[in-house]
């Protein structure tokens, strides 16, 4: 069975602003030193899914450079990790309108790998998968169409899409967004004794005939429009997945999934030796502490740590932290080079300052941060959005490159 792979990389990433300022959502650093898009990747690769497209549109320069970088596969298979970029052709001078849309004006190179099957994923979640447990099942059931579901409970069910199925995991109706109201109640999944609802997990196998009959409407999304219409003529199956997924679409669950890694024995590990996460391979030193009480944090490599006190942090490559500083609850994305002589006098060098205080931020690379600078979100409204921070959901964001001057409290 010849299987093509499409990563959805290309949408603007609004809800992850600032951190997809100058970067691609799937570009985002996630654990310190991998980005979003190493883990719908590495799930392929594990099981053996090497024809890979990723679709991409907006800020798509650094992502381009990762995957070029990454991702090599020798002369002797046909494995490959191809980047379609939204470009106006003769048949169109429009960017990618939706999800669906991207598949459709990109389904002719997929078609070049003549696919029996096309796996479709989305570049912002944190899971590891069988695709192949997946595949095998979609052909065993007969399906025109399958959808990874994860099994969730009531409290979570009203903010998703819900799918409801039968007793032998056909998709007999969808609902986005039901919310905690009586619209639930018949959506409940058979299949549990306890109440749970099957969440749409964005990921989904299409015949390739059924695909491309599917495109021909005018629907730009999958789980808005495509989804639903099938249902009613189409065999559409659910595949429940029970292990860990975590969707990270917005800021607060970023910081919230990012620093859950920290965990003595988190739900999601990138410590498996059996499937590791696959990341660009840099040649850094290994990380350094001088004197600093470190507790719960993950320190990726290149990393000089002088800080007084770090707790519950994951720290990015090439962080620099200076002497007495107390940070807590922090995700530091680190920095792309050193900065051991400072290149701008008069302010601060790249990384973080001496006697600074940091509580619940996400400080991204690259960021300038002086002397005895205060930096959390008290005190300070949901949504506020400046020059040199962003306030969402009780988590503050320092942007890639900012500069804070010494003594700044924020």
């Amino acid at each position: 069975m010849n299987v093509v792979s499409v990563i959805l990389g290309g949408g603007q990433g609004s809800r992850l602003m600032p951190l997809t300022r100058d970067r691609a959502k799937p570009a985002v650093p996630i654990a310190g030193k991998y980005r979003l898009v190493d883990i719908p990747i590495s799930n392929c690769i594990h099981h053996r899914l090497r024809q890979i497209y990723l679709l991409t549109q907006f800020n798509s320069t650094s992502l381009h450079q990762h995957i070029q970088d990454t991702y090599k596969f020798d002369q002797f298979h046909r494995g490959f990790v191809r980047i379609l970029a939204a470009q106006q052709t003769p048949g169109s001078d429009k960017w990618f309108e939706g999800t669906a849309d991207a598949v459709r004006k990109c389904f002719g190179h997929f078609m070049n790998e003549k696919p029996d099957l096309i796996l479709i994923l989305s570049g912002d979640q944190l899971y590891r998968m069988d695709f192949t447990a997946v595949i095998e099942q979609h052909i065993e059931s007969g399906a025109d169409i399958t959808i990874g579901t994860k099994p969730v409970p009531r409290d979570q069910a009203g903010s998703l899409g819900i799918l409801q199925v039968s007793e032998d995991k056909r998709i007999v109706n969808f609902v986005e967004k039901p919310g905690n109201t009586e619209r639930l109640d018949p959506l409940r999944a058979p299949m549990y004794e306890e109440e749970r609802y099957l969440a749409s997990m964005g990921i989904y196998v299409f015949n390739t005939p059924i695909l491309q009959e599917v495109l021909e409407s005018d629907s730009t999304d999958f789980g808005k429009e495509i989804i639903p219409a099938a249902i009613a003529d189409r065999n559409v199956y659910s595949y429940m997945y029970e292990g860990y997924w975590r969707d990270i679409g917005t800021l607060h669950s970023f910081w919230e999934t990012t620093l859950d890694l920290t965990d003595p024995v988190p739900e999601f590990t990138f410590y498996d030796p059996v499937a590791p996460i696959y990341t660009h391979m840099r040649y850094l030193p290994p990380s350094k502490i001088l004197n600093c009480q470190v507790e719960r944090c993950l320190l990726s490599e290149g990393c000089i740590i002088s800080g007084g006190r770090i707790r519950r942090c994951v720290v990015g490559i090439r962080a620099l932290i200076g002497e007495r500083s107390d940070i807590e609850d922090c995700v530091l994305m680190g920095a792309d080079y050193y900065e051991f002589t400072n290149s701008k006098p008069g302010l601060p060098a790249v990384g973080i300052g001496e006697d600074c205080v940091i509580r619940r931020a996400i400080i991204d690379k690259n960021a300038r941060i002086g002397n005895g600078c205060y930096i959390a979100p008290d005190g300070k409204p949901n949504g506020t959005v400046t020059d040199l921070y962003t306030v969402v959901d009780d988590v503050i964001v320092v942007p890639k490159n900012t500069t804070i001057p010494d003594g700044t409290r924020l």
